[in-house]
């Protein structure tokens, strides 16, 4: 047998472990060959591939970013986009697909099963860890800590000048960085999409912290709205998936904080620095054993299921299932910081 590997979506810390994991496992155990297709779906749409065997995994572990490259294509918005899928997996003689990414990614995958037959297994990879069906997708972890750490270094700045400092993390639809990293990095004001904010009760909590001789620290999704506004965006084009590219918020936000408070507000966005870089402990091993199972699934032929992690254990699901929906932040759990804002 010859299984395919692609990863799509934005690059996540933790790729090149599941890649790492299925090539070991399937060459080791199975006898299996292995072909990489390049930039997400665009590999298997233009026939992009390169050899994947086990001296091309060695040493990838502790990599961030991905070996094969990632895309945001989407094969069903490419002129014969499906056939040329069919056509090139049959030219390279792959008998099965392994797609690592997030919810477009494995929507596309999901897709190419349900309505073409096509054999795929899908890998949870997001740092916004907001995939249904699984309890987090890997990634997630390294994200929250690179965030925690920044907002431990502003907490120092910020009262070296006494300021309000604003941080703008990524998840876009989700708020699990932002409320993860803004409690583990004692934020005073975690604001996320799931909960529309009221810029009045905002500018009261920085006051509070204000009178209480502390500099605050606002933590903001990219994709929080305030109760009386929309979606804040510098660009409001589309990718092939038809999702917007989010951010500005921390700026807009911190303009109206100053503007009400009359305290100087600076803003910092994270951006792709929480993508980058090398993956937590946490991430590579829970990369590692996704990809252990992924390669597992494709062994018993069990296609069109994710694989996913349920407490401790790795189960599979159907990728329509993990995709048909967003996991955002249950506004109980959100509920339970609020004692820590102002």
């Amino acid at each position: 047998m010859k299984v395919g590997v692609l990863t799509g979506g934005g690059d996540c810390p933790g790729l090149n472990a599941v890649i790492r994991a299925v090539v070991r496992k399937g060459v080791q155990e199975y006898g299996y060959g292995f072909v990489g297709f390049k930039d997400g779906w665009r590999g298997p749409v233009e026939g992009d591939t390169v050899p994947l065997g086990i001296p091309a995994v060695r040493g990838i572990l502790p990599r961030g970013g991905t070996i094969l490259g990632s895309s945001r294509t989407n094969p069903f918005k490419t002129e014969n986009g499906v056939r040329s899928i069919k056509e090139n997996l049959a030219k390279f003689e792959v008998d099965a697909l392994i797609a690592i990414g997030g919810e477009d990614t494995l929507g596309v995958a999901a897709r190419l099963y349900e309505e073409y037959g096509i054999p795929c297994v899908g890998v949870p990879k997001t740092i916004d860890n907001d995939l249904s069906a699984t309890d987090y997708t890997f990634g997630f972890d390294t994200a929250v800590g690179i965030a925690t750490e920044a907002i431990d270094r502003l907490h120092t700045t910020a009262e070296s000048h006494m300021r309000v400092l604003v941080v703008e993390v990524m998840g876009r639809h989700a708020g699990w960085i932002a409320l993860h990293s803004g409690l583990a990095g004692g934020a005073n004001v975690i604001l996320i999409p799931e909960q529309r904010f009221d810029m009045d009760k905002v500018c009261a909590w920085v006051t509070s912290r204000f009178k209480a001789s502390y500099a605050p620290i606002v933590v903001v999704a990219e994709g929080a709205m305030p109760t009386d506004g929309e979606l804040v965006l510098k660009d409001a084009t589309t990718d092939s998936f038809g999702h917007v590219r989010l951010s500005g918020v921390g700026e807009w936000l911190a303009k109206e904080i100053e503007a009400r408070t009359g305290k100087e507000a600076r803003t910092t966005v994270l951006g792709h620095i929480q993508r980058g870089g090398t993956p937590s402990a946490f991430d590579r091993w829970l990369a590692t054993r996704f990809g252990l199972h992924a390669i597992d699934a494709v062994r018993d032929g069990d296609f069109g299921k994710m694989v996913a992690l349920k407490g401790t254990d790795i189960v599979r699901v159907p990728i329509a299932e993990a995709t048909s929906k967003l996991k955002t932040v249950d506004p109980a759990l959100y509920e339970e910081v609020g004692v820590f804002f102002g």
